[in-house]
């Protein structure tokens, strides 16, 4: 994934997709510092995706980076202490609850709205508890407690979030509301197409990343992005 265009590898041992049970600390732990450690010692760069402080912790003492909590440090009341006396970056993400009942809390009266103003709740508090601002990346928490319509008009004002003075990360590879767009059945690698295509409007945006699954197909994409640029320069 690197040799391919990666910047950093997001590594985590707990799933996040909905309905998704919890997993121990032991064990998240036993299967992400071993992957963790061998990045490190290749000079990859790497980011802990993990709800849990005492993880984040020790991947980062470990050599990770950066954090990446999608519950935006709400699901550990010590993740946003931990992030501050670590001094690394984090990625803080819009969250409403956890995978077992996030369907549930997908109500919005405008989602692209909502999601920036819970957004700027959930930065006052990491600000409040010590994470130095410029160490602060939002992500909307694409799928998140939110449906297709939901998802599609986050990206649609991705401006909103723009306001808020973070940088911005977007997380839409092979997400549900990409498969609706394709045959019913189709596999899950016919989302990266989609994926592709988001990550090159992402960017026309002004986005600062994008999480894929798929390294080579958003790489040339970013590429397409970058000569366009260039043609007005």
């Amino acid at each position: 994934m690197t040799a391919q265009g990666a910047d950093f590898i997001d590594v985590g041992g707990e799933s996040t997709r909905p309905g998704a049970p919890r997993v121990p600390v032991e064990e998240e732990l036993g299967r992400v510092l071993p992957v963790i450690r061998e990045l490190t010692a290749r000079g990859i760069r790497t980011s802990i995706d993990t709800m849990n402080a005492a993880t984040a912790r020790a991947v980062v003492e470990a050599g990770a980076s950066w954090i990446n909590d999608v519950s935006g440090g709400q699901a550990d009341p010590d993740m946003l202490g931990v992030a501050a006396e670590l001094e690394c970056g984090f990625m803080l993400s819009h969250w409403r609850g956890h995978s077992a009942n996030m369907n549930a809390l997908a109500h919005y009266t405008d989602a692209a709205v909502d999601v920036r103003d819970e957004l700027r709740a959930q930065l006052e508090r990491a600000l409040d508890a010590g994470i130095h601002g410029s160490r602060l990346v939002i992500d909307p928490g694409l799928g998140f407690a939110k449906n297709h319509e939901h998802n599609w008009r986050i990206l649609a004002r991705l401006d909103l979030l723009e306001e808020l003075g973070f940088p911005v990360l977007i997380g839409a590879s092979r997400k549900r509301f990409l498969g609706a767009l394709l045959p019913e059945g189709a596999p899950t690698g016919d989302r990266d197409l989609p994926t592709a295509v988001i990550s090159a409007l992402a960017a026309r945006a002004g986005v600062w990343g994008v999480r894929v699954h798929d390294v080579a197909s958003t790489r040339l994409a970013l590429d397409v992005v970058e000569a366009w640029k260039s043609g007005s320069r």
